[in-house]
């Protein structure tokens, strides 16, 4: 895992805790209103222990009113790592003042301190500007108000109502070129962009969707409903095109894309590289043959391991598309009734990939 999806899944883990709905965000929206301010500790370990100075031990099962009520003393809070019991208030905690911090408030800067330095999740809670702070190591994120969020949630699944409008007509374009035997590597890029540009704004859509919790269920549906099997469309499509195909190679290309910077997933050549096309003088506008993955997998009821035989079978869809029911029925695992169920299957994709090419 990178960097940032590390950073990314952290993130959604912390946003997931704190999430409209829970317990703990009850509580801590009741501190916000209060205008109280708060500091809490959520995870106690030796690390802890030796920054934390005085208070006293409660060791109670967590509850939001609770929470508030312990807020009104000027001391942290320290809670489990499950944020099911609240185990010591009124503590004063004294982190290694050498640690670096870029914020101003003593509460804030004292959070932010603890956080490197135990790498549990802190919360701060600001007395004059009503932010609630999430600090974990060395991240940092201010929540948002949740109509702010809502705000941006529906404008990015219009937006991803566009792109995947786009993807989809890509898609169908694509189909027909290879029952054509037209598709060029530009168009097999093309796609991948597409794809790895909807998945992209699904990613951003489901971070609000932590964010939101039990506020975010309709964008959640919307978002299923929009996205659908986008993920295995992209997987079908890598294993139809992929120079050399290994499924291993296939999922290390797959993290590949997402770790693209803007510019590189803009740059058709690039990705044509990292799917095994190193010689690339004008081979971008060369067709190439799909092995049949992808229009295998819209025949119903086709077992995987079948659609595995047929494509090492025949190699490429136009060989697949050629076959007799005799050749079909000599592929293990398929019988007469097979054959003729995948080849009425084939010519019925075909012909509905052309009529939706031309709609």
């Amino acid at each position: 895992m990178s960097k940032d999806e590390n950073k990314r899944e952290v993130m959604s883990q912390l946003l997931q805790l704190v999430a409209p709905g829970t317990a703990f965000r009850e509580g801590l929206e009741n501190v916000l209103r209060a205008k109280t301010g708060a500091l809490i500790v959520v995870g106690y370990s030796p690390e802890v222990m030796e920054i934390v100075d005085g208070g006293f031990s409660i060791n109670c099962d967590f509850s939001p009113n609770y929470l508030y009520e312990l807020a009104k003393m000027d001391g942290a809070i320290i809670l489990s790592e499950d944020i099911k019991r609240i185990l010591y208030a009124n503590t004063q905690l004294i982190p290694d003042s050498s640690i670096s911090s870029s914020e101003t408030g003593i509460r804030h800067r004292t959070a932010e301190r603890v956080a490197k330095q135990t790498s549990k999740l802190v919360v701060s809670i600001s007395q004059r500007r009503n932010v609630i702070t999430l600090y974990q190591g060395n991240l940092r994120y201010a929540l948002k108000d949740i109509g702010v969020i809502l705000t941006k949630a529906n404008q990015a699944i219009q937006t991803l109502d566009r792109y995947k409008t786009v993807l989809d007509q890509e898609l169908t374009n694509l189909g027909a070129f290879e029952f054509e035997e037209l598709v060029a590597l530009h168009d097999v890029t093309s796609v991948i962009q597409r794809v790895e540009m909807v998945l992209r704004i699904k990613t951003e859509i489901q971070r609000y969707i932590n964010e939101l919790g039990t506020e975010g269920r309709l964008i959640s549906m919307q978002l299923e409903e929009l996205v659908g099997n986008t993920e295995v469309e992209a997987q079908l499509l890598l294993k139809d095109y992929v120079k050399e195909l290994n499924d291993e190679k296939i999922k290390d290309m797959a993290n590949s894309f997402k770790r693209l910077a803007s510019e590189e997933m803009l740059d058709h050549y690039h990705i044509a590289r990292l799917m095994g096309y190193t010689q690339l003088n004008s081979s971008a506008e060369e067709t190439v043959s799909p092995r049949g993955y992808r229009v295998l997998n819209k025949i119903p009821r086709l077992p995987s391991v079948i659609v595995q035989n047929l494509v090492e079978k025949f190699n490429r869809l136009p060989h697949l598309m050629m076959a007799t029911i005799d050749e079909l029925d000599e592929v293990d695992g398929i019988g007469e009734v097979r054959a003729r169920t995948i080849k009425e299957g084939l010519k019925r994709i075909r012909d509905q990939v052309i009529i939706d090419r031309h709609i």
